[in-house]
């Protein structure tokens, strides 16, 4: 099996899972993915044009006084991303660029939950909080038997390096469970797609569409989801001109914010080889047991006018150009293993000038301003000139 570009098809990975993936590599050595994070959950994204002062809909009563609710630290994932460069997208015009997204410009929302990372990593990328061993194990053995697999028919070992996580080896199948309850599922040899079919960042959109049909089904059972919808994201090229793609599931929920909350944190993403077949399959299910409380959060016009003045966190290497290289926007949580608080944030897409291709490519940096209200911030400082 060809695996030698897997971890550029798995660039959303931490890097404990990245180490997982060099290991399939019998001992290979990783890329150098220093510049750029080409990053592979993009947007789709919506033009940052909402009139009223709020959007309403879903909330109802008083606002909450911020003194009642925990003011939320700004993420220290987005500045500094632990040498990986900066998140920025190359594409010959920002259209290509997209996602599933579920929310758009007109969504009516007034307030949206914040909830505390229960599974935080230390700044080196550790687990900050000791994982139950207990509960990996029991994980893992859930997610074996919707594989149709029992405890007789997997092997199980404890893997202290990920996290107090546990592997379970069965025929043609590693499953892992990772100390924050992440798992992932390794094929040996991969599983075969029908004609038509393909995953892996050689995809085209169409392949990915057709074999994200076809995963719904087949592995129904495996992702538990009632209505699973095909997040199909990205678009952006190499510094070749080759497009690329990502694939993941996730369930429609009840209502915009249980399907936002739903496209953030619980999703199913699956990974190809160059030869387009089945690799891996990850399963995301953030542990969002502890909500701190639903916080005001402003439109994406008023978030723009933040833009405009500075006050945004980003790791692109250039300041914001002008409103006119503002392009697009979205709406979604920042997830990662050492935000401190899961919070919505904006996520503006900006035209960096400076780092145009010649081959006629534009490179769109991303730059974040909170969702949530100014007064529930510990501060929104402007930005002062640093990158990672």
């Amino acid at each position: 099996m060809n695996t030698e570009h897997i971890s550029d098809a798995l660039n959303l990975l931490d890097d404990d899972m990245l180490d997982e993936a060099n290991a399939l590599r019998d001992g290979r050595k990783r890329p150098n993915m220093d510049w750029p994070k080409w990053l592979g959950a993009a947007a789709c994204l919506a033009l940052a044009v909402c009139a009223g002062a709020y959007l309403r809909a879903g909330q109802s009563g008083p606002r909450p006084d911020p003194a009642q609710l925990p003011q939320l630290p700004l993420s220290t994932e987005v500045t500094e991303p632990n040498g990986m460069g900066f998140e920025g997208y190359l594409a010959y015009d920002v259209s290509e660029l997209g996602s599933a997204n579920p929310w758009t410009q007109d969504a009516k929302l007034s307030a949206l939950p914040v909830y505390r990372n229960l599974k935080p990593l230390d700044p080196a990328g550790a687990p900050a909080v000791t994982p139950d061993p207990a509960r990996s194990r029991e994980v893992l053995l859930e997610t074996a038997a919707r594989l149709g697999l029992g405890p007789d028919d997997v092997e199980i070992d404890e893997e202290p390096e990920l996290g107090l996580g546990f592997t379970a080896r069965a025929e043609g199948v590693s499953i892992r469970a990772w100390g924050d309850q992440t798992v992932s599922i390794s094929f040996d040899p991969a599983v075969s797609l029908p004609e038509g079919h393909q995953l892996g960042h050689h995809a085209a959109y169409e392949e990915l569409a057709a074999a994200a049909d076809y995963l719904k089904v087949q592995y129904k059972d495996l992702i538990a989801m009632e209505d699973p919808q095909a997040d199909i994201s990205g678009g952006d090229y190499t510094f070749y001109g080759d497009q690329m793609y990502s694939l993941a599931l996730f369930d429609a929920g009840d209502g915009l914010v249980d399907t936002l909350l739903s496209y953030n944190f619980h999703r199913a993403a699956f990974f190809g080889d160059d030869e387009g077949k089945l690799f891996i399959i990850r399963l995301t299910n953030t542990d969002l047991s502890e909500k701190v409380g639903d916080y005001p959060i402003i439109t994406p016009e008023a978030a723009q006018t933040l833009l405009l003045e500075g006050r945004y966190i980003t790791n692109a290497p250039h300041e914001l150009p002008g409103k006119q290289y503002v392009k697009k926007v979205e709406l979604l949580y920042l997830t990662g293993g050492r935000e401190e608080y899961f919070m919505p944030y904006y996520r503006f897409l900006v035209e960096l000038p400076e780092e145009a291709q010649e081959n006629g490519l534009n490179c769109y940096g991303a730059y974040y301003v909170p969702a949530v209200e100014e007064a529930y911030l510990t501060g929104l400082p402007v930005w002062n000139g640093s990158f990672n």
